[in-house]
């Protein structure tokens, strides 16, 4: 799944449009415009379409992060990752979210698919952990998916 399926799918999934994730992106210290946020929900091969970075999904992240969460107590906003991995998208979600480990399960099971606790914890350890493991595409999709049904 590539960064701006990614954002596609957040897209439907949390009811938002382009200029709100434009907003959201702009809480991160990046201006960006509903016409940039509309190349990249575009299809690859579409007229305009642009390539979404990984750092630029990591401003979203962190700019849904702000818009449910609010900001950090010191006022600092974090730097993006280079690379975002599937559990840090994961990761973020969950925190943008404010969902337990029940919350997470419960948006599984609307997209039918089972995962157990022990795996989900695996998912939000240190990389380099003995019980960390990679998230894999299907889980996120699920979790997207999950979170499709349960907002609809």
């Amino acid at each position: 799944m590539t960064n701006n399926d990614t954002l596609r799918s957040l897209r439907y999934a949390l009811n938002i449009n382009d200029a709100q994730m434009a907003e959201m992106i702009a809480k991160t210290g990046v201006a960006t415009l509903p016409s940039q946020v509309e190349n990249w929900l575009k299809r690859n091969g579409e007229d305009g379409f642009a390539e979404l970075s990984d750092p630029m999904l990591c401003r979203f992240l962190d700019g849904l992060i702000i818009e449910k969460r609010g900001s950090r107590p010191d006022g600092s906003i974090p730097e993006p990752l280079d690379f975002l991995s599937n559990n840090e998208v994961l990761k973020k979600l969950r925190i943008a979210l404010n969902l337990r480990d029940e919350d997470m399960n419960a948006i599984f099971q609307q997209a039918d698919f089972v995962v157990t606790k022990a795996e989900l914890a695996s998912f939000f350890r240190k990389q380099g952990h003995r019980n960390y493991r990679k998230c894999p595409e299907q889980v996120l999709r699920k979790f997207i998916v999950g979170l499709t049904k349960k907002s609809a």
